[in-house]
Formats: structure tokens, sequence, C-alpha cells
């Protein structure tokens, strides 16, 4: 598959760019995708949810009434979830949703989003991505020149640069 390599105004410098074949070119598989969106939805949440359970509730282990005559259901002590105030039968505690993905299926999932990316032809590359200063009113008319002012962009770079690039949403 071939692209267009473009300048930073977003005009075409008659270059083509082939992108591999065995990353961008496969066959996407959509479960797997679904399975590293949820890991990382998974791995993003708190899980500190608690409610205290009779045991850690603060009051007396001292019988309140007779076993049986009372008229109503039995209770053994003030900490009882059937008393208000008493603890909470089976409540909330805090856990980990984390889980393991292996390495292989990660892979093929980032290789699945990259062939999506390039069957829709959303994949830009752009030649000497270099501005004189950090400033974002040039980093906003290059995205107005490449026509992706109003969409989520990734820059992927390659190689650490020294000056800043803004990067909006």
């Amino acid at each position: 598959m071939d692209i267009n390599v473009l300048d930073i105004k977003g005009q075409e410098t008659g270059r083509k760019v082939t992108l591999n074949e065995n990353i961008f070119g496969i066959e996407p598989n959509d479960h797997v995708l679904y399975l590293d969106v949820k890991q990382y939805l998974a791995d993003q949440r708190q899980g500190t949810a608690k409610s205290k359970e009779r045991s850690e509730h603060a009051g007396s282990t001292r019988k309140l009434g007779r076993q049986k005559g009372g008229g109503g259901a039995r209770r053994g002590d003030i900490n009882s979830p059937v008393l208000v105030g008493g603890g909470r039968v089976f409540g909330p505690t805090p856990r980990d949703y984390s889980f393991k993905l292996n390495k292989k299926v990660k892979q093929l999932a980032r290789k699945s989003a990259l062939s999506y990316k390039a069957q829709e032809a959303a994949i830009i590359v752009v030649e000497d991505f270099n501005f004189e200063a950090p400033k974002t009113k040039d980093f906003v008319n290059f995205a107005k020149n490449i026509k992706v002012e109003d969409k989520k962009v990734l820059l992927v770079l390659p190689e650490a640069q020294k000056k800043c690039i803004f990067v909006s949403s």
C-alpha cells in the first residue's frame, strides 16, 4: 500500500511511502481490539468502593434480646444487618479490575487498529516536520494545511525532538 508524502504546507512532494503489509495490510481482528480496549478501560478503574460489614462497625456484641418470644426477627447484636446502623451484608470491597493480555494479542490489536486506519486512508506521512519556534499558531496552520484541524490527531515522530510540539484534539 503506497501513501503520498506531504510537505508541511499540505502539498504533495511527488514521493511515495510503501507501508509494510505485515502491519498495515492484515485482516483486522475485532475481538482482539475489543479485549485491548477492555483491558485499557479496566486499568483506569479505581476500585476503591467500600462499605463496612458487621464485624467492622463500632458497637457492642452483647445480645440485644431473647432468642425466642420477641415477635420479630432474631438479631444477635447492634451490628446486625437487620437493624438500622448495622453492617451491610454483601457490600462492595476494594478490588483490582485489571487483567492480563498476552503480548501477541496486544501486538495483533495494535496491528488491527493500524490496518483499519490504513483502510480508511487516515494515515498521512509528512516530510520534514520542523517548526522554527514551538508556537501553537504554526501548528494550527499546519493542521489546516493537511485538513485535520477538527479531528483527533496522533503524531508519530521518528525521534525525540528538542522543540515542543503542541497536539490538539
